[in-house]
């Protein structure tokens, strides 16, 4: 059966109590709030058939009308992001067959790189969840053990089959890489670093969300391990940024360093 016309929704879910960065969705970046710029993101992705942005928060909710987004309050019971974007699809007035989750926070994510998620589901109806990774070369990689030796915990890796589905995420650096062969610091590795972007079959979410987590989940602290633990697998989506630098936000320290890269390389997508 083709997905090919089935409807695609994406939901954004946005929390103001985070414990790290309270009140971030409506932190300013270069003269726009971060949620306002993940909308933008999403609007500019084609083949989408609804925007919602998810929260239980007024504040959110209120400056999301402001803008002329859609809302959907959900109940601050949600324990995680996933939740809250089952909710809201729940409170659709038409279901979607694929939800794309994109992160509040992810205001540097390229719409050609939201689209390559929706584009993999609607080619091949048997994927459950979809996932994207960008292949890192021998200089970035070599960065990414650095910082894991300094302590620092961001950054998954992923490793897949022959078919693209996911074996295993990581925040250690995998594969272990003995010995490249490289003398260019830009030549691909086999190592490739994961984006936290989901797309779900409706009914797998729905799946999801009420799994136990298992053991690898816990100690990673890695969400979409309980889908492999449980045997629901995840294809993972080779992209390319173009050029395009990818940063999250985790802090209001980070503001300055998107803001920085904004000033460098321009807007994703026009206000």
């Amino acid at each position: 059966m083709s997905r090919a016309s089935s409807r695609i929704a994406i939901i954004i879910p946005a929390r103001y109590g985070s414990t790290r960065f309270v009140g971030k969705p409506l932190a300013m970046i270069t003269g726009r709030t971060m949620i306002n710029r993940v909308w933008s993101l999403a609007r500019a992705v084609s083949g989408v058939d609804e925007i919602c942005i998810a929260t239980d928060d007024e504040r959110i909710a209120e400056h999301v009308r402001s803008f002329g987004g859609h809302v959907v309050i959900t109940p601050k019971e949600c324990t995680n992001g996933t939740e809250r974007v089952l909710r809201a699809a729940e409170m659709l007035t038409k279901a979607p067959a694929v939800v794309v989750n994109l992160q509040g926070d992810a205001v540097l994510t390229p719409p050609w790189v939201i689209a390559a998620l929706a584009c993999e589901m609607r080619r091949d109806p048997t994927v459950e969840i979809a996932t994207a990774a960008v292949r890192m070369d021998k200089r970035s990689c070599e960065a990414l053990r650095t910082a894991k030796g300094h302590g620092e915990v961001g950054g998954t890796t992923v490793t897949f089959d022959r078919r693209g589905n996911a074996l295993y995420f990581s925040k250690s650096v995998i594969p272990f890489v003995r010995t490249d062969g490289q003398d260019n610091d830009t030549d691909p590795l086999p190592v490739f670093r994961h984006i936290g972007l989901y797309a779900y079959g409706y009914e797998t979410l729905r799946r999801y969300v009420s799994l136990e987590p298992g053991p690898l989940e816990r100690s990673e602290k890695l969400e979409q391990l309980r889908a492999l633990e449980h045997g629901i697998p995840i294809r993972v989506v080779e992209v390319d940024y173009s050029g395009r630098t990818h940063w999250a936000v985790d802090s209001p320290d980070d503001l300055r360093r998107v803001e920085a890269i904004i000033a460098e390389e321009g807007d994703l997508v026009a206000a």
